[in-house]
């Protein structure tokens, strides 16, 4: 099973796509606090919607805290000033994937925590700055299953 983090997400609705993701990849969603909104949020509901349920979600006090509890485990961070594009990498099932906020992307102290080759990018034409936070985490997310054979992947029934 994948893991993906947000790093203090502040933005409800990305949040909810995200754990809309989750749910319907079979990976788990790691929150990072300080979080931009209450998980009560309307906004986050509306986008999660009866998904938010289906969705395994922890809930970490700190960075150090969901570093702890992923321990072993491959991480890669998803940044704009990523050295090695997301779709290079051979995906294992219990690999991390590890986003940052919408306004500033991951700060410089996390970023540093991953080695050069572990900091991933996704190409963007010239001039672009970012991508929406719940687009960003689908693309790799959705990659790295494709890698690892859409396991659990069960056909709508005919």
């Amino acid at each position: 099973m994948l893991h993906i983090v947000l790093y203090e997400p502040e933005i409800p609705p990305n949040t909810g796509n995200a754990m809309r993701l989750a749910a319907n990849t079979g990976a788990t969603l790691h929150l990072v606090k300080p979080l931009g909104f209450t998980l009560r949020d309307k906004t986050l509901e509306r986008a999660g919607m009866d998904y938010r349920e289906r969705a395994a979600t922890r809930v970490h006090d700190s960075w150090a805290d969901c570093r702890a509890s992923l321990a072993g485990l491959t991480m890669y961070a998803v940044t704009t000033r990523g050295t090695r594009c997301y779709d290079s990498v051979r995906y294992r099932d219990s690999d991390v994937l590890v986003f940052g906020p919408e306004t500033r992307g991951l700060p410089k102290e996390v970023l540093e925590t991953f080695a050069p080759e572990h900091r991933l990018r996704i190409p963007m034409v010239a001039g672009s700055r970012s991508l929406n936070l719940s687009n960003a985490v689908t693309v790799v997310v959705y990659e790295a299953w494709r890698q690892l054979g859409f396991s659990d992947n069960v056909p709508p029934e005919a």
